[in-house]
């Protein structure tokens, strides 16, 4: 089990987050304040730490400082909470060592999406380390999650994956015109095993791979029944890992799963992070400018979250920008992210990209989003990921985003 110590000096919002953590099934530590957060940090070894920057005795700049010292805590990820959003507070923690930064208030699906891409990174650093020296650590319910997942792949066992969609929504028409593809293990004994403990572990394994090529296999399949149905016009969009995108034969895979169910190749889009895309820029372009000249669309997901550059981007063979959840949430009230995010628009209109939103949760966030002229938003304002079954039934009841509301 992933290990959370959670370093806050405010007993309710630490009770709060430990309280959120505890329900997606981390093992958490918690701390009320800087020097019983650092005895707890060298005593317990914590797979990721949340802290609070502004604490008496030692703050949070200090906990990391004395952290960083230690070779024994020196790796270990390390995300600020703050209700300072300073750009000078942001860069001196980043020099410090910090590894994010969330702003207070944070919603749960910042929290959640914050520690699932650090865990991610360092999933991947360990799987470099691991591979460089014939070595693997696990927790134990890591490893009994390992063990599961590829005994179920060794079976074909495929029927425990679950893929999920989130709605696309036009932010001008209010109509559903795609969904962000999601997967979802449930699992016959472990239950339901959440993103942030599968996708990690699967992508340090190589485990990604197989579970990968079923998902494009079930969304090709989906997206030809509902065509079938009349809903000709639905993009769905399918995440792509770095593995994927990495193997000789991957344009033919996709082009084979689009002759086999008679799709156009327009109604797939493939979803690229730019910590993905930037490790070897050449090759990444390469591989879609490839897939890009049989018609298939290619999306920039987490936009501004990664760091891709500038001068790459008019080089990237891309149809769509998703601006990342962090720039969106609680907008309306945050001047940088309003300005960032405003810029990130007037740049993708300039240059003749689709513009989505991630993350839209709020009233608020909606309505900057449609007066700065996003072309599309997706979020829990207008509905979280769905079955399959469950989004079909919004599609034939011509669900619309209520234009009233902005």
């Amino acid at each position: 089990m992933t290990k959370i110590l959670v370093i806050e000096d405010e007993k309710l919002v630490r009770e709060n987050i430990i309280d959120l953590l505890a329900a997606e099934d981390f093992d958490t530590i918690a701390a009320a304040n800087g020097r019983i957060g650092l005895d707890l940090a060298l005593s317990q070894t914590p797979d990721l730490i949340l802290c609070d920057l502004m604490m008496p005795e030692v703050d949070g700049y200090g906990v990391l400082t004395r952290l960083r010292e230690k070779p024994v805590t020196a790796s270990i990820p390390f995300i600020f909470l703050t209700a300072k959003s300073a750009r000078t507070d942001f860069r001196q923690g980043m020099d410090l060592g910090a590894d994010d930064y969330l702003t207070k208030p944070f919603t749960r699906t910042e929290l959640l999406n914050a520690i699932a891409s650090r865990l991610t990174k360092q999933a991947s650093l360990a799987k470099q380390v691991s591979t460089k020296f014939d070595v693997q650590t696990f927790s134990p319910k890591q490893q009994m999650i390992e063990m599961f997942l590829r005994r179920a792949i060794e079976r074909e066992e495929f029927e425990q994956f679950l893929v999920y969609y989130q709605p696309i929504v036009d932010i001008h028409s209010g109509r559903i015109i795609g969904a962000e593809s999601l997967l979802r293990w449930q699992h016959p004994e472990l239950g339901m095993v959440t993103p942030t403990e599968l996708i990690p572990l699967a992508e340090s394994t190589g485990l990604i791979l197989p579970i990968s090529d079923w998902v494009l296999k079930n969304v090709c399949q989906q997206m030809k029944l509902w065509h079938n149905q009349g809903f000709t016009d639905l993009r769905i969009a399918v995440n792509i890992s770095a593995n994927q995108l990495k193997q000789p034969n991957f344009t033919e895979k996709i082009l084979h799963l689009l002759l086999v169910n008679n799709l156009v190749p327009d109604c797939l889009v493939l979803e690229l992070t730019e910590n993905i895309i930037m490790p070897d820029i050449n090759q990444a372009i390469s591989t879609m400018n490839e897939i890009h000249s049989y018609g298939v669309k290619i999306a920039i997901d987490d936009f501004g979250a990664g760091y891709t550059s500038l001068i790459y981007l008019k080089q990237l063979p891309i149809h769509t920008l998703k601006i990342d959840r962090y720039f969106i949430q609680c907008i309306a009230n945050d001047v940088q992210k309003a300005i960032i995010t405003t810029a990130l628009i007037q740049m993708a209109h300039n240059l003749n990209l689709h513009i989505v939103a991630e993350g839209v949760e709020t009233e608020q966030e909606l309505a900057f989003l449609r007066q700065h002229k996003c072309d599309a938003i997706q979020g829990f304002f207008f509905s979280h990921a769905l079955p399959a079954a469950e989004f079909e039934k919004i599609l034939v009841a011509k669900k619309r985003l209520n234009m009233s509301t902005v």
